[in-house]
């Protein structure tokens, strides 16, 4: 009889060695699981040897420590033949998505979960060629994932959704789940609803690419790292909560909302956009910023404090 896998106890297939899957294959090992890495490029493991022990060294910061042994594999089947848990990291391809879920789908041990990191892309339709769909599931990241700790999760099982949120748990990341998929998830959804409006700004001249971003970043932004939206909004009601706050403020809400933006991303306001983020950058290097970014998330995430968030 064939063994089928209920539990992630063991080594993880990462697929996919690019910016993504490095940083994943960092958390793993963090935590003292084996990861099997295979990507298509011969050359792979050039960048994610590098890659990995930057960010076990970020984490070791946090304390995470684990002795994860990294091991490459020439072919994707090897990899992921003793796997107990596969995240899946190809291209925003939906053919390329296909084609390697199906591989995976097709040599990893029964039970397994197979998790892709798809930003945008529907469960449904990226599962549609595998024999096995219901094992298959969205858990989408936000770059860097062995920093950022959310994960969004779209499966087709309850049982799936809630075996995979246990996973991630349990390598301290705040999984969410999502009750149907939609296009761009829950956090890119709201991404894009900021950005939107952000660019407006521009495009109406309402003040520069820096100030826009030190209005977010040194205002909400504070806030939102420790409670999102609604809670934010309860606590602003005073006494009565967010009862209070819908019922006296909710009119002035939906006036702010009919007076949102809806930019195009036309060749002039692209150019305004690049000149401002160039003179924020002042000079500094993607990898300079990429330093300093990871620096300030690594003391947030020493600091934070998720105010009404997952156990409390």
């Amino acid at each position: 009889m064939t063994e089928v896998y209920t539990d992630e106890n063991g080594p993880v297939a990462v697929i996919g060695c690019g910016t993504l899957g490095a940083s994943w294959a960092a958390l793993f090992l963090a935590h003292g699981l084996d990861v099997a890495a295979y990507d298509p490029a011969p050359d792979f493991m050039d960048r994610l040897g590098p890659a990995v022990a930057r960010a076990r060294a970020q984490l070791a910061e946090l304390g995470l420590t684990g002795a994860g042994r990294l091991v490459p594999h020439d072919r994707l089947a090897d990899a992921v033949a003793d796997a107990r848990f596969v995240q899946e990291n190809a291209p925003e391809e939906l053919a390329v998505k296909r084609a390697v879920l199906t591989e995976i789908d097709a040599h990893a041990a029964p039970g397994i979960l197979i998790a892709s990191s798809t930003s945008a892309m529907l469960r449904s339709a990226i599962v549609a060629e595998c024999a096995t769909p219901e094992r298959v599931l969205v858990a989408h990241p936000f770059h860097p994932p062995h920093l950022v700790p959310l994960v969004e999760i779209v499966a087709g099982d309850d049982a799936v959704a809630a075996r995979a949120a246990a996973f991630y748990a349990r390598l301290g990341r705040r999984p969410v789940i999502l009750r149907r998929e939609m296009p761009g998830h829950i956090a890119n959804r709201l991404a894009s609803a900021l950005y939107r409006e952000a660019v407006h700004l521009v495009a109406e001249g309402v003040a520069s690419v820096a100030d826009i971003d030190a209005a977010l970043c040194n205002g909400p932004g504070l806030r939102w790292a420790t409670m999102g939206p609604h809670m934010t909004y309860h606590l602003g009601g005073g006494a009565g909560g967010i009862r209070h706050y819908l019922d006296h403020l909710g009119a002035s809400q939906e006036r702010r909302w009919a007076s949102l933006g809806t930019p195009s991303l036309d060749p002039a306001v692209k150019a305004r956009i690049v000149a401002g983020v160039e003179a924020e950058a002042a000079g500094r290097t993607l990898p300079e910023l990429e330093a300093r970014r990871d620096r300030a998330l690594l003391e947030i995430l020493k600091a934070r404090i998720e105010v009404a968030g997952h156990g409390g």
